[in-house]
């Protein structure tokens, strides 16, 4: 996204000439695919770009290796989706012999369920179902164990049973990515059960875990929040928030919720101003942070990205100039930025995470370059959870295996693109009005609400 073409060449050649999965190492599935599967793909997707809008990204001689990879890497992922009773695979794999024999048989409900996006794409890529196959039956058994009662999914799962060991239905940790996969998965693919499940979702995600007044904007009543609740009951489990649930006001973006958006960004922004990171679990009753260290996570900064793609509202260029002064204040190291041990401490650990740079500094770079050919150059872009590029193309569109998906419906029931609608959202992108553009996002008297609410005042 730099246009920096020698080193992106350089990368690729180094990757290509030095990597191999095959080794003894035991990965998870879910952090092996959304990290390592969705860079080989999206690089692979830059490099074949005939239009190259990114400046020239080709690789001389380039002969789909990293397609390559991807595809022997996956192979090697694939035993995770085999001896298990309900389809929900194994969180763990080993490269070369596959499921260890002491493997656990609980997996969260991201990690299982959040594979779609680059085990499609890799299928589509190759003309071969099965990654996909495996994939979406992951999803469609994990979507049939909902409580029949409030429709929400728990956190944890028993992959043999499909007993669900963690009942709590929240919008953080082991669950961020599942909605997030199922709204981008329909807008790459187009299928209409993706959308179908994501619009389900939503619904029961604002009848049972949102708080607060109604409207974002106005009314009477405390500020709107998403909390963790009872999957069966709907009853409050407890009463903190964690620092992934920052990414959800990007997802009501991609849906047209842009008001309720706006409010849940603000709440987590003023987290931001009164520690200068994201605690892990902040205690919203308390107002203090339950588990106090920030792995340099990228969700807040994402949703500021998207929420200005949004809204143009300079209010989100002043949030991501505030974000990029406390990491250049509290993080940077000799050797790069690191892990905040302690919000209020400031201590560090000796650990930068893979996404504090394919997200966290993608987002702020992309959040101040307006002239960037990602928002330019007139083809769609959609991010991975890792905040992975990819187009949304016509070839991603097109399944060749109609007949043999789970639960496929015919092509003709796909939508189009520009028919994406949200059920019971309070706005619509279409309707931010121009004097909204240039005054504060949120009103002066709420924006004071959720400072009072964290503590900042």
């Amino acid at each position: 996204v730099m246009g920096n073409s020698s080193e992106f060449q350089k990368a690729v050649k180094l990757v290509i000439e030095t990597v191999s999965f095959d080794k003894d190492s035991t990965v998870q599935v879910f952090e092996a695919t959304i990290r390592v599967l969705g860079s080989l793909l999206s690089a692979h997707i830059i490099i074949t770009d005939t239009k190259q809008p990114f400046g020239d990204m080709t690789i001389k001689d380039y002969d789909n290796e990293l397609l390559h990879m991807a595809h022997d890497l996956a192979v090697r992922l694939l035993p995770a989706f085999e001896n298990t009773k309900t389809g929900i695979p194994y969180p763990r794999v080993n490269l070369k012999k596959g499921v260890p024999p002491d493997s656990n048989n609980e997996t969260c409900t991201a990690g299982a369920g959040s594979l779609l996006v680059e085990f499609g794409i890799l299928s589509r890529l190759l003309g071969d179902s099965t990654f996909e196959w495996v994939a979406r039956r992951a999803v469609k058994a994990l979507w049939s164990l909902r409580s029949n009662n409030t429709g929400l999914l728990g956190n944890v799962v028993n992959i043999q049973t499909g007993h669900w060991v963690g009942k709590q239905s929240g919008l953080g940790a082991g669950s961020d990515s599942f909605y997030e996969y199922l709204l981008k998965s329909y807008i790459l693919f187009g299928e209409k059960e993706d959308l179908d499940m994501f619009n389900d979702a939503y619904r029961n995600i604002q009848n049972h875990l949102r708080r607060g007044r109604e409207a974002c904007n106005e009314g009477e009543g405390d500020p709107p929040l998403y909390v963790n609740v009872n999957m069966f009951t709907g009853q409050l489990m407890n009463t903190w928030i964690d620092s992934l649930q920052a990414f959800f006001p990007g997802l009501q973006v991609l849906i047209g919720d842009v008001e309720d958006a706006i409010c849940l960004h603000a709440f987590y922004y003023a987290i931001w101003k009164r520690y200068g990171a994201l605690p892990e679990r902040y205690n919203w009753q308390l107002q203090a942070p339950d588990v106090p260290f920030y792995p340099l996570r990228p969700e807040l900064v994402e949703s500021t990205y998207l929420l200005y793609q949004a809204t143009k509202n300079p209010f989100y260029l002043h949030v991501g100039m505030d974000i990029l002064q406390s990491l250049e204040k509290y993080t940077k190291a000799k050797c790069g930025y690191a892990t905040l041990h302690h919000v209020v401490e400031k201590t560090k650990e000796d650990r930068m995470e893979s996404f504090f740079l394919s997200e966290t500094c993608k987002y702020l770079y992309l959040l101040f370059d307006e002239e960037n050919p990602l928002h330019k150059s007139g083809n769609k872009y959609m991010f991975t959870t890792e905040g992975h590029v990819v187009s949304v193309d016509e070839r991603f569109r097109n399944s060749l295996w109609q007949d043999i998906l789970p639960g496929e419906e015919d092509s003709a029931d796909k939508i189009k693109p520009n028919e994406l609608k949200a059920v019971n959202f309070s706005s619509n992108c279409n309707r931010v009005p121009d004097e909204r553009r240039y005054l504060l996002p949120l009103k002066s008297n709420y924006m004071r609400q959720i400072d009072q609410m964290v503590g900042l005042i």
